[in-house]
């Protein structure tokens, strides 16, 4: 296991438990489940060939990992019912991108 094995997948799911936990202590456990639920964006690996590669940065290469995607999910910030998602996603690619520098 290594280094950048276990930063990427805590970013994936330890530090959204701990946001979840301590900014919303009356439902974290839904929020954590949206965090996690964020994560089927990562169904568009499936398109790529081959589906999985260690060596390659997900931004801009798979269709709901890019910028212009990005861009939609800045947008579901400023509406109440998408904001949460909206900033898993966002999370969700952050964590990809820091994924790319590892």
């Amino acid at each position: 296991m290594t280094l950048k094995f276990i930063i990427h997948y805590s970013f994936h799911f330890l530090v959204p438990l701990l946001f979840s936990y301590f900014f919303f202590k009356e439902n974290w456990k839904k929020i954590y489940f949206i965090f996690l639920a964020s994560m089927l964006i990562d169904m568009d690996h499936l398109l790529a060939n081959p589906i999985f590669d260690s060596n390659r940065c997900s931004i801009n290469f798979h269709p709901l990992h890019t910028y212009y995607a990005a861009g939609i999910y800045v947008f579901g910030l400023f509406f109440r019912k998408t904001h949460i998602l909206a900033f898993a996603l966002l999370f969700h690619l952050l964590t990809d991108f820091i994924d790319c520098y590892l």
